[in-house]
């Protein structure tokens, strides 16, 4: 179809007329050929056109907001089994401007196409489709939940709450829920919901969602605001992984910045899913200029799997930002990486610093491993930071959620001679990894209003570049003859210099913090140990200490004096009243002001809200111990 022809489809698309060329309903995937599916990526996206098809596109709803127009919009991404599949997503550009760089943003698991990133990114300059590849909805006025999903599947047009979304049509690639309660993302095997009738990457919805995101691609090619030539995409979590599926399979995209995503799915034990979709063979395949966020406990985009990523992907021009003890979320210095990488990339308005210099030194005269860093000195630094955690599961050893996500990483402080900052990092034992790396901490141009992992708007003026993560293995440790200088302790936390940096929190205008101190061994509870912390509130406050889904509620009197706080394990509860029975296994501790604990129970959730709004200044600490009769 030509460029009129596609003009005139959009207008009667638009206006509620049926445009239907004669090849309309032709399959976009050719049948297989003597049933014999994809067996490597390159086959599996071989004599694919994204642009070869009409978009077909609907709005929905179009509104102005602070000089930014947005619309609600439906696209066709193609014909499958002889129905049409329609593509939901939030756009919007900034009013009157023209030649934008465009993006593509792919939301994650039980998350929503949502405004705020398209209005946001807008007010920057950029023009922004984020496709609602699940169907869930977040706009003014255009909420799709999945109540109202599940509306939409079974036709209910005369319910109040009825609204189109993504349309999959005979397949499904919903998520959260999928369609068909058996679907799996993880499998390539056939279902009456699937493309192919046999073993088959065609019939995983992680590859038809990517063919979703390209087709986003050719609707922002369309777009009068955008310039063709500046495309990039991002996404967090399974918008993340869809993200590096996306930028592997099309050239168009010239930049890219997956957060928490697209780096640990890899040898899955299914060759045919391995050899298609799984991360590593698309890694292989990124060549334009690509940024990670990469928390340093996330469960789903594992830091040493982003070190074996780095050398995976074509693309020479990266950077990494790895925030210390997060987990699937971020603060606004880490999340702003990916406003900043476009500017870069797309805009050319922002010079990024290269990755610090970096090395990991086992032999040295005091027989404690040191690391060393130096950052590039074309911008202010703020702050220099080393991590260390001797958690890591070594090379070959299985995955363990529980260990990823808890993993408690050491901060020490580093002494600066010249550009280099040096720190020793002393062990408590050297049967385990050492992994290590730094975050350098720098000063923006001006302040970046942004929306984050899960849509929230932050606005920052400073932006975090971390260095690669070393590796040194147990028998380099004791190869190099690396002394143990650290022993067992009963005290937890003085809570005095940069004790904050092994603390972390992802509200930081709150001052409740967590840590987990408590799942390293140097911390492990004495036999018959409380746990003791002493507090100074200015006001009668109520304090909640918790440890993992258990916690304890303590009244503070509230005047200048130290008040010592005791408790036993049964002073800790979860939210259906089941005290903790002993000190084994902890992984986090949390100091706040208000807590909500949840327990499953038949299924169904129960909560427990303990605490209250926080009155006068922040609390003081100090001393958190075990103590021993």
């Amino acid at each position: 179809m030509n460029m009129v022809s596609n003009l005139i489809c959009f207008v009667m698309v638009v206006f509620g007329l049926t445009c239907q060329p004669l090849y309309a309903l032709r399959e976009t995937l050719p049948p297989l050929k003597n049933s014999i599916a994809p067996q490597t990526f390159e086959a599996l996206w071989a004599g694919y056109d994204p642009r070869a098809e009409p978009l077909e596109i609907e709005i929905l709803k179009a509104w102005e907001e602070d000089e930014v127009m947005l619309q609600v919009v439906r696209y066709r991404i193609g014909i499958f089994k002889g129905q049409k599949a329609m593509m939901a997503a939030v756009y919007g550009y900034p009013k009157g401007q023209k030649h934008l760089p465009g993006l593509v943003q792919i939301h994650g698991g039980g998350q929503y196409a949502h405004s705020n990133a398209v209005f946001t990114n807008a007010k920057r300059g950029y023009a922004t489709i984020s496709i609602a590849w699940a169907g869930r909805i977040d706009a003014p006025g255009y909420r799709v939940t999945p109540d109202v999903v599940k509306l939409f599947w079974d036709g209910k047009t005369d319910d109040p709450k009825y609204k189109l979304t993504t349309d999959w049509g005979a397949l499904d690639a919903y998520h959260a829920p999928c369609r068909n309660p058996r679907n799996a993302f993880a499998h390539v095997r056939p279902q009456p919901w699937t493309l192919d009738d046999v073993d088959s990457p065609r019939n995983n919805p992680w590859f038809l969602v990517t063919l979703g995101a390209r087709r986003a691609l050719t609707f922002l090619e369309q777009q009068a605001q955008v310039n063709p030539e500046k495309l990039g995409v991002y996404g967090h979590s399974m918008g993340g992984k869809l993200t590096v599926l996306t930028v592997a399979a099309d050239a168009r995209v010239k930049a890219a910045a997956p957060s928490c995503g697209g780096l640990s799915d890899r040898s899955t034990g299914n060759v045919l899913y391995d050899a298609t979709i799984a991360d590593d063979v698309s890694l292989k395949h990124i060549a334009c200029p690509i940024m990670f966020l990469s928390p340093s406990n996330d469960f789903h985009g594992r830091i040493d799997d982003l070190q074996k990523a780095l050398k995976e992907i074509e693309s020479k021009d990266w950077r990494v930002t790895c925030s210390p003890h997060h987990n699937h979320q971020d603060t606004p210095e880490y999340e702003v990486a990916t406003q900043l990488w476009f500017d870069q990339t797309l805009k050319g308005t922002f010079s990024w610093p290269e990755t610090p210099e970096s090395s990991l030194e086992l032999k040295t005269s005091k027989r404690v491993p040191s690391f060393s860093v130096t950052p590039d000195a074309s911008r202010s630094t703020v702050s220099v930071d080393i991590y260390y955690t001797q958690q890591g599961q070594g090379e070959g050893e299985k995955h363990d959620r529980i260990n990823t996500m808890n993993r408690f990483w050491r901060h020490v402080h580093a002494k600066q001679n010249g550009r280099t900052w040096t720190a020793d990092l002393p062990l408590l034992g050297i049967d385990k990894p050492l992994w290590g790396y730094a975050n350098v901490l720098y000063q923006g141009d001006n302040p970046v209003t942004g929306a984050g992992y899960y849509y929230g708007t932050y606005t920052t003026d400073q932006f975090n570049l971390s260095s690669t993560m070393h590796i040194a293995t147990p028998e380099q440790l004791h190869s190099a003859g690396v002394q143990t200088t650290l022993e067992p302790s009963s005290m937890i936390e003085t809570f005095e210099g940069d004790w904050e940096k092994e603390w972390f929190t992802y509200r930081p205008a709150d001052w409740a913090r967590r840590t987990h101190k408590l799942y390293d061994d140097q911390w492990k509870a004495p036999e018959h140990a409380k746990l003791a912390i002493e507090v100074r509130s200015e006001k009668a406050n109520k304090l909640i200490i918790g440890i993992d889904q258990y916690a304890a509620e303590v009244q503070l009197t509230g005047n200048t004096q130290w008040q010592t706080i005791v408790l036993s394990p049964d002073n800790f509860q979860n939210a259906v009243g089941t005290a903790l029975t002993d000190w084994t296994g902890l992984k986090e501790l949390m100091l706040g002001a208000q807590e909500t604990l949840r327990e499953k129970v038949d299924g169904k959730d129960k909560r427990l809200s303990l605490g209250a709004n926080w009155h006068g200044k922040e609390p003081q600490f100090r001393n958190l111990r075990w103590m021993t009769e």
